[in-house]
């Protein structure tokens, strides 16, 4: 089976800054990206995607008819046994939108003459406060899907001190003198991570492959690192992409870091609004501020974005792509992609400047900022320039 995984113009629209260089089905939500959660279910590795043209450079496309699925979707039981079921003149639906159904490459993704199967429901990543949202029930439902049948690695440090039995450690994992309690959730520690000396972590959580809690790091529950990242301080119920930096004292909270980005010294987030009341944050297809539903929400970064040491941000704050900000202060809490700045105000980063950091950056992790990579950002420069609002006074 190959399968397909397709962005409408408006489920793209919904995921942004997060969907700006990425298909949404590339989204890690618990231990495993979108896709690869339906890879393991579907029992399938061919897979390809169909979003912005623009991304199709750096992701595989479908060549053939395949079974299509919107790319925001969590696979459930009752939704797997809907799409195993399911034949080629037929198409699940839900609330109009069809959700799944055997499309050819460049076919619209419509009902068509297709059968209609009405869905009762189903969980989606709709916005990037869902992928904290729903991101501790992903590590528990992805845990198991890994797990399942395998055995951990022991714990071998004798200072080491384990709470529960949901705890999985793989191959080339190393923990020193940390304390490690999977009382309210899974721990899944990845291939080649790192735990080191005086980590408190709770679960659910999930420290991917080749990442590392720095020493004397604080990691509450439904929180994912990685993979190839570093992370210190104190960190809750938030998802950092793989080959971010938060290495230092600070907090984070109920929050999403893209790829590549790094939080200087003492950062912080509110994620809390003093009257206790709901969040909104930026909704880039309304184009509006969109209230969020929850009372707790902090911080959206998009990938290669960066902060200096003491940044401040405020509850409910969106940051685009490659996105540089300093200074003492709150800035704003809509912060457009390729912004030079803070709370005194903000220029353009331009994309020479920006590439040279981003080719600096991936040169430390041994990764090529490639022509793709640099074709990618100078794409995403000119389509978010009506955002950067300094550039027309």
């Amino acid at each position: 089976m190959q399968i397909t995984f397709i962005d409408t113009e408006e489920s793209w629209k919904q995921m942004l800054p997060i969907s700006y260089t990425r298909p949404v089905a590339e989204v890690r939500v618990g231990i495993l990206k979108l896709h690869e959660k339906w890879s393991r279910v579907l029992s399938t590795e061919k897979v390809s995607f169909r979003s912005q043209e623009y991304l199709n450079a750096l992701f595989s496309v479908p060549s053939q008819r395949s079974l299509t699925i919107l790319g925001n979707v969590l696979p459930t039981k009752p939704l797997i046994d809907a799409i195993q079921n399911l034949k080629e003149d037929e198409a699940l639906v839900l609330n109009e939108q069809v959700i799944a159904g055997y499309y050819d490459p460049n076919e619209s993704f419509e009902l068509g003459q297709r059968k209609k199967i009405l869905l009762e429901g189903i969980n989606q990543v709709m916005h990037p406060w869902d992928i904290f949202r729903c991101n501790g029930e992903e590590i528990k439902s992805d845990f198991n899907l890994i797990t399942n049948g395998r055995n951990s690695q022991s714990i071998d440090d004798p200072h080491t001190k384990t709470y529960g039995d949901q705890i999985f450690i793989e191959e080339g994992a190393k923990i020193k003198a940390a304390v490690i309690n999977a009382e309210s959730g899974p721990i899944y520690i990845g291939k080649d991570a790192e735990v080191q000396e005086g980590a408190l972590i709770r679960g659910p959580f999930a420290l991917c492959d080749s990442s590392t809690v720095n020493m004397g790091a604080k990691i509450k529950g439904d929180t994912t690192i990685g993979p190839h990242c570093k992370v210190g301080g104190e960190v809750s119920n938030s998802v950092i992409f793989g080959y971010s930096n938060k290495g230092h004292e600070g907090f984070l909270g109920n929050s999403v870091i893209g790829e590549w980005c790094n939080l200087g010294a003492d950062t912080n987030n509110s994620n809390l609004k003093n009257n206790y009341a709901n969040v909104k944050m930026w909704d880039f297809a309304a184009g509006r501020f969109k209230d969020t539903g929850l009372q707790f929400c902090g911080l959206i970064m998009g990938d290669h974005s960066k902060c200096g040491i003491n940044t401040m941000f405020n509850t409910g704050t969106t940051v685009g792509v490659s996105a540089n900000i300093f200074g003492d202060g709150f800035p704003r809490t809509i912060i457009p992609s390729f912004a030079w700045g803070g709370s005194s105000g903000f220029t353009t980063y331009q994309t020479r400047k920006a590439f040279e950091t981003a080719e600096l950056v991936m040169q430390r992790r041994n990764k090529t900022f490639t022509e793709e990579d640099k074709a990618l950002l100078s794409h995403i420069f000119e389509i978010t320039a009506e955002n950067r609002v300094w550039e027309k006074k």
